[in-house]
C-alpha cells in the first residue's frame, strides 16, 4: 500500500489480536493494539487512527462505552470503528451501529472477510460523503428543525440536540430531499454505501430515536406503510 493506513486493535483475546495483527501488518497497515477498553480509548485519543477495530467484549470497559465514548467526542468522532462481535449479540450490534459504529465482523471470521470489510469501511470514508450533492453543505431548516452538516449539528426551535453520527446523517439524507419516501435500503445505501450489511430494524431503531430526541419535530419524519420513510414537505 502507497499510503500505509494505521489500524487499532482493540482485543482482550491474545490469539485473536495476534491473528489479526499478523493480517493487517501483511497487508501493509500500521498497526496499533490494547487489550482494553480504557487503553483503546487514550490511544484512538491520542494516535487518531484511521480505523478501530473494536471487539465488544471486553474487561471493565466494554466496547459500547468505548464506542459511545468515542463518538462523543468531537476529536474523535469521525473515526471509523468496525465492532468484533460474537455470533448472537445481534442486540449490541444493532446498538452499536445506533451509536455511529460503520460495521461490524463476528466471530469466528475469515481474515479474508475481516480485510475486506476494513478496505469497504475505509475506502467509503475517503469518499465524498454518501449524501453529497449540489446541496450537501447547505443548512436545511424546515418544521423547526435546523440542521447544520457542516458542525453536525441540529437545533429544535434554536435547542441544541445531541444525535449520534448515524442519527445525523438519517436524519439529514431525509430533511434533504422533502417529500420524497426512501426505503430502509435505499436509507442503508445513502448513509453506510452499497455494500453495507444491517437488518430493517436498524434502521427503524434510529427513526425511532430520532422522533424521541427531536420532540415534536420529530413527527417531521413520516412512516409511509409497506414503503419505508419520507420528510414531510
Amino acid at each position: 500500500m502507497t499510503d500505509k493506513k494505521t489500524i487499532l486493535i482493540v482485543e482482550d483475546e491474545e490469539d485473536i489480536l495476534a491473528l489479526i495483527h499478523y493480517n493487517l501488518v501483511r497487508e501493509g497497515y500500521q498497526v496499533l493494539t490494547a487489550t482494553t477498553g480504557e487503553e483503546g480509548l487514550q490511544c484512538v485519543r491520542h494516535y487518531l487512527p484511521d480505523l478501530v477495530l473494536l471487539d465488544l467484549m471486553l474487561p471493565a470497559m466494554d466496547g459500547l462505552d468505548v464506542c459511545r465514548a468515542l463518538k462523543r467526542d468531537v476529536k474523535t468522532r469521525a473515526v471509523p470503528i468496525v465492532m468484533l462481535t460474537a455470533k448472537g449479540e445481534e442486540a449490541d450490534i444493532v446498538t452499536g451501529l445506533e451509536l455511529g459504529a460503520a460495521d461490524y465482523v463476528t466471530k469466528p471470521f475469515s481474515p479474508k472477510v475481516l480485510l475486506a470489510r476494513i478496505k469497504a469501511v475505509l475506502r467509503r470514508d475517503q469518499e465524498a460523503d454518501p449524501g453529497d450533492d449540489e446541496t450537501s453543505s447547505e443548512v436545511i431548516e424546515r418544521h423547526g428543525l435546523t440542521i447544520h452538516p457542516g458542525r453536525n449539528e441540529v437545533l429544535v426551535h434554536g435547542r441544541s440536540v445531541e444525535l449520534t453520527f448515524t442519527e445525523f446523517r438519517v436524519l439529514y439524507f431525509l430533511a434533504s430531499r422533502p417529500g420524497w419516501v426512501f426505503t430502509r435500503y435505499q436509507i442503508v445505501n445513502a448513509v453506510r454505501g452499497e455494500d453495507y450489511s444491517v437488518t430493517d430494524r436498524a434502521v427503524d431503531v434510529q427513526i425511532v430515536g430520532l422522533r424521541r430526541k427531536l420532540g415534536e419535530c420529530g413527527r417531521a419524519i413520516e412512516t409511509v406503510r409497506g414503503v419505508g420513510y419520507r420528510f414531510r414537505d
